[in-house]
């Protein structure tokens, strides 16, 4: 190998090592609550701190099951046709989420500051 590539390997590797630290390190705080949006409209917010079973019905007979056991959200149940949804690992940082295309169901974690804002176009 000559000294260019021990120099590419290098710079990949300390690329790799950043973008770990970032996800990981820096963007490691859980997040307290999680908000259920159908089609874009949020239609609750549920505290990651309670176990608790959710049923997710939509207008077009879509129903999601949203289960929050020990500080993390996982979608256990759904009559979509592709399931992607149930198939997600769980989720407890802040931002992560997950989403039912077929639905129109996205769940996602957000921490104490941006449970109680508005996200709204004017």
């Amino acid at each position: 190998m000559k000294k260019a590539d021990f120099i590419i390997i290098a710079v990949v590797a300390a690329v790799a090592g950043m973008l770990v630290f970032f996800l990981y390190g820096v963007n490691s705080d859980s997040g307290a609550y999680v908000q259920v949006e159908i089609d874009g409209i949020i239609v609750d917010t549920l505290s990651l701190d309670e176990d608790t079973v959710r049923e997710i019905k939509t207008d077009d007979g879509g129903r999601n099951v949203l289960v929050i056991k020990n500080g993390e959200a996982e979608m256990s149940e759904a009559n979509c046709p592709d399931g992607i949804c149930t198939n997600h690992s769980e989720i407890h940082r802040n931002g992560e989420s997950i989403i039912c295309l077929p639905h129109k169901v996205v769940v996602t974690v957000v921490n104490e500051k941006d449970a109680d804002e508005i996200d709204a176009v004017v």
